[in-house]
């Protein structure tokens, strides 16, 4: 992964730190890991913001933020790749989602029907909402994990090939 690309898009840690808005945290934004960008940081990010951004619930950003917080994940990052998951994109998602979750529990999925009502939403909860919350974390989870893995492989394939051309210009330099 390209740091300089990541660099240019997080926010600046001082202003975070300094916003009157995340005071209640204290120290905690004062951790450097929170705001490094190295191999580990990032890939424990993508993973955190992975799995949360799969989770359907209100703050997915918060409960990205607290993981990060706790495993040593870079914050904005974890935060930002929740977003995948954004009022466009969550229908989809969350539909299949739950067609993983019905069959993981092996059940009929129900036809795509929908009422925007209290009633038909109280009906259907325990019909939609186990194989959906069984579907999310299925696929969180297999996403957080491909997700960790991919970006290891791209970040060690982008400093090999780094390395590579440092050696090869080195070479060239010397004249051998």
């Amino acid at each position: 992964m390209p740091k300089d690309f990541i660099k240019k898009y997080m926010p600046d840690p001082e202003s975070i730190k300094q916003n009157k808005a995340f005071a209640f945290l204290g120290d905690v934004l004062h951790e450097p890991n929170l705001w490094h960008l190295n191999r580990h940081s990032v890939t424990k990010a993508f993973a955190i913001g992975l799995f949360w951004g799969c989770i359907p619930m209100p703050l997915q950003m918060a409960a990205a933020a607290i993981f990060a917080i706790r495993f040593n994940a870079n914050m904005p990052l974890s935060v930002a790749i929740v977003w995948f998951s954004n009022p466009l994109t969550m229908p989809p998602i969350f539909y299949f989602e739950y067609l993983v979750g019905a069959w993981l529990l092996d059940m009929p999925a129900m036809s795509f029907e929908y009422e925007l009502s209290f009633e038909w939403i109280m009906s259907k909860l325990y019909e939609v909402g186990i194989p959906m919350y069984v579907g999310s974390l299925f696929c969180g989870i297999i996403l957080a994990v491909s997700g960790y893995f991919i970006v290891q492989f791209m970040w060690a394939r982008n400093v090999r090939k780094r390395w590579s051309a440092r050696a090869l210009k080195r070479q060239n330099s010397t004249g051998l």
